[in-house]
């Protein structure tokens, strides 16, 4: 138990100090969030978005956050699964 433990507290290590970066609307937003799930950065390109279209804004902000949280849990899956192919 105490090596599944440890397998464990490294994964969540190694996921921590990863970085997943997303865009949605043709670069117009892009987020990045790490491993563990905590977004570290938004990016908004003015010149691509309607500064008055704020829904718009605030749905390209939702589908990149997504996308970036998404590519953080398959990298996970993947790491989950080759952490339990070793054992």
């Amino acid at each position: 138990m105490n090596q599944m433990q440890e397998m464990q507290e490294q994964m969540a290590k190694q996921l921590a100090e990863q970085s997943f970066t997303a865009d949605a609307g043709g670069g117009a937003v892009t987020v990045t969030c790490s491993g563990a799930r905590e977004i570290t950065n938004v990016k908004i390109n003015t010149a691509e978005i309607d500064l008055e279209d704020a829904e718009g804004l605030e749905d390209l902000i939702v589908v990149a956050t997504n996308r970036a949280l998404e590519k953080a849990a398959e990298y996970e899956k993947s790491q989950a699964g080759s952490m339990m192919n070793n054992m």
